[in-house]
């Protein structure tokens, strides 16, 4: 989109009702934070979030949702995200139902260990793209 130079396009989840989930999760204000396994950034992955770098989630079937601006970047091992960025997630009430959701996803996504490396980025929503929102 010509109104975010620079911005990157992603989709949240790996099937299309997680995507749709989580979106709803960030349009309600209940999601503000997301990981992905370092592994899977970079050359020939997804770019890695840069702070201040506004970014468009697509829905699954890749029509631009939701704008959103990348407020922090950490790269902490699994075992070491702390419960106030598990829950700032949205999907989960405590960091053992985090751990647990998380655990199952990347085991399904490329595998899983405790010291695995996670770019953990918080985020605040700019824009909601769709032409059902009651922004645009």
């Amino acid at each position: 989109m010509r109104r975010y130079p620079g911005a990157t396009t992603f989709t949240f989840g790996d099937c299309p009702e997680l995507s749709a989930r989580l979106l709803a999760l960030v349009r309600q204000g209940q999601k503000t934070a997301t990981c992905g396994a370092l592994r899977d950034f970079g050359v020939e992955g997804e770019p890695l979030p840069v702070q201040g770098r506004r970014d468009i989630a697509l829905n699954w079937d890749g029509t631009p949702e939701l704008v959103i601006e990348t407020t922090s970047v950490e790269i902490l091992h699994f075992d070491e995200v702390p419960e106030v960025f598990a829950l700032a997630e949205g999907e989960n009430t405590d960091l053992a139902g985090w751990r647990a959701d998380h655990r199952a996803f990347f085991t399904q996504n490329g595998g899983w260990s405790e010291d695995m490396l996670l770019v953990c980025e918080r985020f605040h929503l700019v824009e909601d793209l769709s032409p059902c929102s009651e922004n645009s």
